[in-house]
């Protein structure tokens, strides 16, 4: 049966035809939505949760693989940073079970902190990569990925992008087969102490020659020939483009596999066009490879290292062809990304401008602290980072900020990496107070539950880690919780926190404001005889709030009634 799907939720139908019983991991967009719909088949074929972290999803599929189960875990690129500890051990291992780890790139960065190339952790893993380029070839190259794992005893990786993962195309659905292997004790396998480490390697470097030799031959890597001018050798989304916009114009050698790469099939196809070039976006990957056997493409001379290509890009830059365009004459403004009417941070970000501190960020919502008019962040670096920077900041300055900064955390980011940083804080002590901002969710990837607030993926009830009692129980004595949408307390809070000569946690405790389980108030709206047009309340950056006429105005449609603009106007002019 033909359906249209994402490529991440073909990347799940993959996986449940492919027999796979055991789905962990942690949501980061792109890849979050392969989860969230492996989660929706029945769990007692394909069991599915939300790990704390990236490393704990892929050692809890290693586990699984053990058990001779099929496994799966997925994550954005910069979480694959995260795994590539076990990762990387793993494919000395191999499997027993067949074992794919997914990870999408975010080329153009649209909701990355940066814009890796997952395909250097494949090479320097030694292990395959396989990238689909639309939704159909997600679902079967899902399937290839666990035969290439049991038959070359070895983890896989699939590598999605953006636009891969969340474009649509046909796909043919099958069944679901069965597959299962018994569990037997190998310790010269499966315990990677330097003696069998020492053994295995030279395994691992026989089976990428293998594989090699697997990728001259694989259909996952097809030759289209229309012509002999120009032939372009191209893996993903950059595929796509380059035959939408050269058509039948152009030769293509369409790499499925991206590690390792063929050789003889690379050589063969160039030999038979007059002109090359390497479409890939990001790094160098495959020109370096061509360059490596001998070959001298037109590659990033061309082509840019930086963000995403498009159809437009590759056909001006190989045909010198461009796309007649219209300018408007108005210069449209842009609409850059805010935090939501409602949301809980508002208030935390508004009081510590208000006080003036250094603030080491975090990755989440929160970031948007960062943003005008708020503007209250001054770093961000990874998830976990704010905490553990915050208490270098401190070291290093020796003592000069202690009282002048603090570290803003999410709930699940705290839960992923911030736990071991305050741990630091504790043992080698500085006067760090850190704000764990807990909005009972997981927000920024599209509300996944998390193993703070109770909830599993499937939405039953699970154990909640009590942050109170884990920040008492690593060594914080100074532990306080506030409501964010009282201003006041707010501030007093903080303020309390920075002058004790000791650690301290405040957690800003408020659910985030599109749950829908929270009841809203009613809009506030302003009584323009009584608005004095000072525009405080325009500093709390809410989109339910604009100047009209010369006065404060609310949109009702988006206003949640959570009242800081109110606390903030000192006439007295907002009202619910």
């Amino acid at each position: 049966m033909a359906s249209l799907m994402l490529g991440n939720q073909a990347v799940a139908r993959g996986l449940y035809e492919a027999g796979v019983e055991f789905v962990s991991s942690y949501p980061g967009t792109p890849s979050t939505e392969i989860t969230e719909f492996a989660s929706t088949y029945d769990k007692d074929e394909m069991y599915t949760e939300w790990a704390p972290n990236e490393k704990v999803a892929c050692e809890a599929a290693i586990g699984a693989s053990f058990a001779g189960r099929r496994s799966f875990c997925a994550m954005k690129h910069v979480g694959l940073n995260v795994a590539a500890d076990p990762l990387y051990t793993a494919s000395y291992i191999g499997v027993n079970g067949g074992f794919v780890l997914a990870v999408a790139d975010d080329q153009g960065m649209h909701s990355s902190q940066n814009e890796q190339d997952s395909r250097n952790h494949a090479i320097g893993a030694k292990v395959p990569m396989l990238e689909p380029s639309d939704s159909g070839e997600c679902k079967e190259f899902t399937k290839i990925a666990y035969e290439i794992s049991e038959k070359f005893d070895t983890p896989v990786i699939l590598r999605l992008s953006t636009r891969v993962a969340h474009s649509q195309s046909v796909v043919e659905t099958e069944d679901r087969k069965t597959v299962r292997y018994e569990y037997t004790k190998q310790p010269g396998k499966n315990i990677m102490v330097p003696a069998n480490a020492k053994v295995k390697h030279p395994i691992v470097e026989e089976r990428t020659k293998k594989l090699r030799e697997y990728a001259e031959t694989t259909p996952l890597n097809r030759v289209e020939m229309f012509g002999t001018d120009i032939g372009i050798i191209a893996n993903g989304a950059a595929y796509q483009y380059a035959r939408e916009a050269l058509g039948d114009k152009a030769s293509y050698l369409k790499l499925g596999m991206v590690n390792p790469l063929p050789v003889k099939l690379i050589k063969d196809f160039a030999a038979k066009v007059k002109k090359l070039y390497v479409v890939e976006e990001l790094d160098d990957v495959i020109e370096t490879h061509c360059r490596k056997i001998g070959l001298d493409p037109i590659g990033k001379e061309l082509f840019t290292f930086v963000g995403e290509y498009s159809q437009t890009y590759i056909r001006e830059k190989i045909l010198g062809e461009k796309n007649e365009y219209v300018e408007l004459e108005d210069t449209i403004p842009v609409r850059p990304p805010v935090m939501c009417a409602g949301c809980p941070h508002r208030g935390v970000f508004y009081t510590l401008k208000k006080l003036g501190v250094f603030v080491s960020g975090d990755i989440g919502c929160y970031t948007l602290g960062s943003a005008a008019p708020l503007g209250a962040m001054d770093t961000t670096v990874c998830m976990g980072a704010s905490v553990s920077g915050l208490h270098g900041f401190n070291k290093a300055m020796k003592g000069e900020y202690e009282g002048k900064a603090v570290a803003v955390i999410g709930d699940s980011t705290f839960i992923h990496s911030g736990i071991t940083g305050l741990i630091n804080i504790a043992y080698n002590r500085t006067n760090s107070t850190v704000l764990i901002l807990d909005n009972s969710i997981t927000g920024m990837t599209g509300h996944q539950n998390n193993p703070a607030n109770g909830k599993n993926i499937y939405g039953d009830p699970a154990a909640a880690v009590d942050l109170e009692a884990l920040c008492h129980s690593v060594g914080i004595d100074n532990v306080t919780v506030v409501d964010p949408g009282d201003l006041g307390e707010t501030e007093r809070v903080i303020k309390t926190a920075l002058a004790a000569d000791e650690p301290a946690v405040v957690i800003c405790r408020r659910p985030c404001a599109l749950l829908k389980t929270v009841k809203h108030n009613p809009p506030f709206s302003v009584d323009a005889d009584v608005c004095r047009s000072c525009k405080a309340c325009m500093k709390i950056g809410c989109p339910a709030i604009s100047i009209k006429d010369g006065k404060a105005a609310i949109d009702n449609t988006l206003c949640v009634g959570c009242g800081l603009c109110s606390q903030m106007c000192r006439f007295d002019a907002i009202k619910e």
